[in-house]
């Protein structure tokens, strides 16, 4: 193990309300250092009065924040939907079946093949910052091919997410009841010690409130905690029923009534927006200055898939929340580390902070702001994770 001291930073983001003057969440140190001793970060403070470490990196007046927190993906995978965005960007609205496709070309697909993706997608992510990603089952539908997605993605993840009741499987759609004991059943036995947590679509044409209710008791039952796809297509009862069972995040939260909101607000439920969703499918945006202005804990993550937000650029994401859903830069950057952090009930990421694991974002600016100011730049140029430099 070594130290290293990045110095010269123009704009340092902490994500500690305590710096800077408590005048922002981001808790902004200009002229600014940090220390990385091993994975963690050690200290933080004015470049002029840094300690004496093994290494020094100058980062040349540009900004450092903290790694994004991408709290919501769907990586394991085959196949595309390229005819399908093709068709829908030509009028065709979006709907939860499209999903099956994908589900037939991921059951065809070998353990090799989607492994292949799934890293080629998170090398992707980490070149533009993402340092922590959650990922999802959901493209097998069967006990075979769920276990599989989930022991795949734990090979490389941490945040692994059992999301067998995506949609009800090919076999069961004249059955969905027996697919939701298969998946609170057989399916669960076999997936939940690959995850830690269970996730549902509460949506038309997936899963009703009950049926949703069913699946993440079931998994809590098991020791896998409750999020939840909720009121992303229409209203519905996901948000309501994410407060009641203490998810730790409610996922898109685009059709929202004022008991939603004030649930979440009095909650320790994160609204996580995905606006790549919005995005791709030309639906509605998501009202974050309704949910900020509440006193809702929101985050920002990409939904990466293959049918509605085939992105796994945070810093996109940042742009759209900025340009099209009500939030100001600062608001965008904290909910996409920190916030993205609050989703995943974690306190060891999502800020740079003494005790904090030393996931760092050199850009290639001199503010967080560029983040939306230029957007569909790559901006990122450097990257620390877990202490080592990875960019």
């Amino acid at each position: 193990m070594s130290s290293t001291a990045i110095v010269d930073i123009a704009t340092l983001v902490t994500n500690d309300p305590s710096r800077g003057g408590g005048a922002s969440p981001l808790g902004l140190v200009r002229d600014a250092a940090v220390v990385i001793d091993g994975d963690r970060v050690v200290w933080t403070g004015e470049s002029n009065t840094a300690p004496a470490t093994d290494n020094r990196v100058d980062a040349e007046g540009r900004a450092v924040v903290p790694g994004f927190v991408d709290s919501h993906s769907h990586l394991v995978f085959a196949g595309d939907r390229t005819d399908e965005f093709n068709a829908r960007m030509s009028g065709r609205p979006y709907r939860a079946g499209g999903i099956r496709t994908t589900v037939a070309a991921t059951r065809a697909a070998s353990d090799a093949e989607l492994e292949a993706n799934l890293t080629r997608f998170l090398a992707e992510a980490l070149r533009q910052g993402t340092t922590t990603i959650e990922t999802k089952s959901g493209y097998g539908l069967t006990t075979e091919d769920e276990a599989r997605a989930l022991r795949l993605a734990a090979r490389h993840t941490d945040e692994v997410t059992y999301l067998g009741a995506h949609i009800p499987a090919p076999e069961y759609a004249d059955d969905p009841a027996g697919y939701v004991d298969l998946v609170t059943g057989k399916m669960l036995d076999a997936c939940a010690p690959h995850a830690r947590w269970i996730d549902v679509f509460c949506e038309r044409g997936a899963f009703d409130g009950d049926q949703a209710r069913a699946v993440l008791t079931a998994g809590r039952a098991r020791g896998l905690h409750p999020r939840i796809h909720a009121n992303q297509l229409s209203h519905g009862p996901g948000v309501q029923l994410a407060v009641e069972l203490d998810a730790a995040s409610a996922d898109h939260c685009t059709h929202l009534t004022d008991a939603d909101v004030d649930a979440l607000a009095h909650s320790r439920t994160v609204a996580t927006l995905l606006p790549g969703a919005e995005f791709s499918t030309r639906a509605a945006w998501p009202d974050a200055r309704r949910l900020l202005d509440a006193g809702v804990t929101v985050a920002l993550s990409t939904d990466c898939n293959p049918g509605s937000s085939f992105t796994s650029s945070v810093p996109f994401c940042v742009a759209l929340a900025v340009r099209d859903m009500g939030m100001t830069p600062d608001e965008a950057l904290w909910s996409a580390t920190a916030g993205g952090a609050a989703a995943l009930r974690r306190t060891d990421i999502g800020r740079i902070t003494p005790g904090a694991r030393a996931d760092l974002v050199l850009l290639d600016a001199p503010s967080h702001v560029h983040l939306a100011y230029r957007p569909g730049v790559p901006l990122v140029a450097g990257v620390w994770r877990r202490g080592v430099r990875a960019l």
